[in-house]
């Protein structure tokens, strides 16, 4: 096998790296003809370049990185955390529009799940953020229908604080240390409790605060560092 010259990665991924596009818009734009590379039309995402090298063109404006970019969205219920869904719903990203260009989501919340969600353009922070061996808690505020007895929460993984119960409904906190999917959900179904409610509060340090469903604020490189200690940051 011929040996890769140091440096070099497909076309998409330099895109990516520099924080132009997703990978797969990458993917999308090379092969719509609108990338050049040195001059030279490219139509194959696979070809090999040395991003901080090449002189990289999409839309005949040169493609130069941008800075790394971190915001916190209220995520609203009724959006899926994907850039596109084939049922037609809409995305995180049409409602961020041109602010969640070049993000990735830190982890997913599912379509009824509210609050607090993560956007970046480092992906190495992102897969720090959500990988289990580093320990980031996230805070829940849940409804589910019926009274939670305190065996019922013995039998539920995670820090659980009972706020109010009745035998319609009972109101919890829920910290966890990971955010596999459905977690919350199929914790209290276990236990035959249905959830009517999950809005994601807290991740890692960062609070939701007042921001309202839809909106989002940019992070600071400082914050992150406050927020996620041993996280790592790439230089402003």
């Amino acid at each position: 096998m011929k040996k890769m010259l140091p440096g070099k990665v497909p076309l998409n991924r330099a895109l990516s790296k520099l924080g132009v596009l997703s990978r797969s818009q990458a993917t999308d734009a090379i092969l719509s003809g609108r990338v050049r590379v040195n001059g030279r039309l490219i139509r194959n995402p696979a070809t090999r370049v040395v991003p901080e090298q090449a002189h990289i063109e999409l839309d005949e404006e040169r493609a130069r990185k941008a800075r790394w970019r971190t915001i916190l969205f209220h995520k609203p219920r009724g959006v899926v955390t994907t850039r596109t869904d084939p049922r037609g719903r809409p995305t995180i990203y049409d409602v961020l529009g041109a602010a969640g260009r070049g993000l990735i989501a830190v982890g997913r919340l599912d379509l009824a799940t509210t609050g607090l969600l993560l956007l970046t353009s480092d992906t190495q922070l992102a897969n720090w953020l959500t990988d289990p061996a580093n320990d980031v808690p996230r805070l829940y505020v849940v409804t589910v229908r019926g009274r939670i007895t305190g065996d019922d929460i013995a039998c539920l993984t995670g820090h659980i604080t009972l706020r109010k119960a009745s035998a319609r409904e009972s109101h919890l906190l829920v910290e966890l240390r990971e955010g596999r999917n459905r977690q919350v959900r199929r914790m209290f179904a276990g236990i035959g409790h249905e959830v009517t409610s999950l809005k994601r509060v807290k991740f890692g340090g960062l609070d939701l605060g007042p921001l309202q469903p839809g909106a989002h604020r940019e992070i600071l490189h400082t914050e992150i560092a406050k927020a996620f200690p041993g996280a790592p940051l790439r230089e402003v």
